[in-house]
């Protein structure tokens, strides 16, 4: 458990001790900003922040001589500055040697060793490489004085009024061991969500987007007006230190993080102390698989000797530590041309335009298609064909085309034309008014590419969960139109598979029995299996816990479909429309026919909702239930599902083999439930 760093005292009895009162909102909210910014645990909505925010603003603003450096209203901006001055970092800010490879970390290590004379393996820090800005933070006896950026290593600029309204960063720190001078070394980012939003407010504004969040956090950090600044959400982790006076230096690297917690200063977690290079590779495989997952953007991991007088005794080599080592991912962005733009029809009909590129190796695979998105957005980046290109790959994500280079345009590039006609069935391209995006009008009968994405989406993993029944397959049942709708699907039999191009008779089995399994399936599964415009996976569970039943759904009119949670306008009438056709309709009813099914309650729509605000953890395998059917019981009782453990989880529902989830569960003393009183706190009537 975190120590309370921040100790808010009672409030001031009196109205008239404005001092008492001054002083006890700011330590409360210090200690708000903290459990958002840096414990990423909010403890307080966000109008009651806004509310006691205001209060100490106009208190401060009323008697002026209550103001303090460090108050929590000094973060809003200031005056804009003519220019950044220069500042000398006391301690010069180094880059780091890269790795790229297995053997470039074994033969890392090999070096350590050898420098340290020893055939005992090495203990190291090992963290993660961020993709944000370097910086030197300065406290004096505790007091935010002074950030620096690393500049060319020794000498920076001074961004302190820019720093001071980064909300993560604390302008006093805190605890019993405050030294009289320390320099922070850390990276300020912005997260992937605080990302999204700048450049979606930017592009309200009619405004340059940003290329990725690395440069919207030092575009940021570096505006001459940091009121710009205040307005956008930066992030600070802390990774290294300066000059420190006044104390001992920690023993190690790692001791010196777990102090820089103490001082309230945001460090990542995700970070361990490990031996030898077989635990540098696991720890970067580790972090490799989690990395599309974190909330912000990495580019590697970083490897530090955690001793800091072994780090002292290998010392530096030329402009780089002898000690640590970045052990760099795959680059995620890279340059190519653009040799055609054509277009994809989807599954809705979305007509999509596709950059056909020079082949181009970038996140660790080869690219040679990436999206355009829309119309809009080859106009918005001026992209043409022939143009060299920045070309983003992260993780699973479809590759997209950034930006192009100015400067390497060809003479005979050539503007992108949106086709009138859709290139699969030659139906007119339409696009309305309100929307970004142009569709096929010729819908999944007449259209095979839109009947094709369907039926993939159908039985995608998180829909029917139709095993086998890939891309493949798919084509081939379309093109030879065996399949027209989804219920097709379940009226094939062996011979029409076994006889398809890479079929065998087992394969075909294999798919009549994935069809067959599929068949008991949930209602959200099935909502959402359906296709339904703006119907994602989320939208699907909340319609099928508040209704809880089909033909509930099916009858709902726009006004009982704004009543769902999260759903506005939009996708209400999207939602009625579909089942407002005939077409959509018989398909729902060709599926209840050939045996599709699921179990059904009475919905939140009717009153149950005793489980309104609790929130609950799966972990094993339940005897008579899937993680589905469970997670559906209990949303639709006005419960929530979340797949990790907390201190803020209610309940822990665990079947055989319960892993880790189940130890930390018991760990912190929480409500442990099997199937069967699962069942009977569900079936409880609030």
């Amino acid at each position: 458990m975190q120590p309370d760093l921040f100790s808010a005292g009672p409030p001031p009895v009196g109205a008239a001790d404005w001092l008492v009162r001054a002083h006890a909102l700011r330590d409360e909210l210090n200690r708000h900003n903290h459990a958002y910014y840096v414990l990423d645990e909010p403890s307080i909505p966000d109008a009651e922040y806004d509310r006691l925010f205001q209060e100490l603003q106009a208190l401060e603003t009323a008697h002026p001589e209550l103001a303090t450096p460090d108050s929590p209203t000094q973060r809003v901006g200031g005056a804009p500055l003519p220019q950044f001055d220069p500042v000398r970092h006391d301690i010069p800010m180094l880059s780091l040697g890269n790795g790229f490879s297995d053997e470039d970390i074994e033969a890392f290590d090999k070096r350590v060793m050898d420098g340290l004379e020893t055939l005992q393996e090495v203990r190291y820090a090992a963290e993660l490489k961020f993709d944000g800005l370097a910086i030197s933070l300065r406290y004096v006896d505790g007091l935010l004085v002074q950030a620096a950026t690393r500049g060319d290593g020794t000498t920076g600029e001074n961004v302190t009024a820019n720093i001071r309204t980064v909300r993560a960063i604390p302008l006093r720190l805190h605890g019993t061991k405050i030294p009289t001078v320390l320099d922070v070394r850390g990276e300020v980012l912005m997260y992937k969500q605080d990302f999204a939003r700048l450049n979606q407010r930017q592009r309200d504004a009619g405004q340059k987007e940003f290329a990725n969040p690395r440069n919207a956090a030092a575009g940021s950090l570096r505006q001459l007006d940091s009121r710009i600044t205040a307005q956008r959400t930066l992030r600070f982790f802390a990774y290294g230190i300066g000059v420190l006076e006044g104390m001992d230096m920690p023993a190690s690297h790692s001791a010196l993080l777990d102090w820089y917690q103490e001082l309230g200063l945001p460090v990542c977690k995700e970070r361990a102390v490990v031996t030898g290079a077989a635990g540098l590779l696991a720890f970067f495989r580790g972090i490799g698989e989690k990395r599309e997952q974190l909330p912000y953007e990495i580019d590697g991991v970083v490897y530090k000797v955690d001793r800091l007088d072994q780090q002292k005794h290998l010392g530096f080599v030329s402009r780089a530590p002898r000690f640590a080592l970045a052990h760099k991912f795959p680059a995620q962005e890279a340059l190519t041309q653009v040799l055609e733009i054509e277009v994809q029809v989807g599954r809705t009909g979305a007509i999509t335009p596709v950059a056909r590129l020079n082949p181009v190796f970038v996140g660790g695979v080869t690219v040679t298609n990436a999206t355009l998105h829309n119309e809009d957005e080859v106009r918005r980046k001026d992209i043409q064909i022939g143009d060299t290109v920045i070309v983003r790959r992260a993780g699973d994500v479809i590759p997209e085309v950034v930006a192009f280079v100015p400067e390497k345009r060809p003479a005979d590039a050539r503007a992108f034309v949106m086709p009138t006609e859709c290139p699969v069935c030659g139906s007119p391209i339409v696009r309305l008014e309100d929307e970004a995006i142009a569709r096929c009008s010729g819908g999944w009968l007449k259209c095979s590419a839109q009947r094709k994405g369907g039926l993939q989406h159908f039985a995608s993993r998180r829909a029917m969960d139709i095993e086998g029944l890939g891309e493949q397959l798919v084509e081939q049942l379309v093109d030879s139109n065996i399949v027209t709708t989804p219920a097709d699907l379940y009226r094939l039999g062996l011979l029409a598979l076994a006889t398809l191009d890479r079929m065998a008779e087992k394969s075909a089995q294999n798919v009549l029995d994935a069809l067959q399994k599929s068949k008991a399936t949930t209602l959200a599964r099935f909502i959402y299996a359906l296709g339904i415009r703006h119907v994602g996976e989320a939208t699907a569970k909340e319609l099928a816990r508040h209704f809880g039943g089909l033909d509930k759904l099916l009858a709902a009119s726009e006004e009982q479909l704004l009543e769902v949670a999260d759903i506005g306008p939009v996708v209400a009438s999207s939602i009625r429309a579909f089942f407002s056709d005939a077409l959509n309709v018989e398909l729902v009813e060709q599926l209840r026919a050939v045996g599709v099914h699921w179990p059904e309650t009475e919905g939140t729509d009717s009153g149950s909702k005793h489980l309104q605000g609790k929130t609950f953890v799966l972990t094993g395998t339940l005897p008579n239930m899937s993680r589905d059917q469970a997670a559906q019981l209990i949303e639709a009782a006005g419960g929530k599902v979340t797949g990790s453990v907390s201190k803020k989880t209610s309940y822990v529902v665990a079947g055989a083999e319960a892993g880790s989830k189940l130890a930390k569960a018991e760990e912190l003393g929480l409500p442990i439930l099997d199937e069967d009183q699962l069942k009977a706190l569900c079936a409880e009537m609030s």
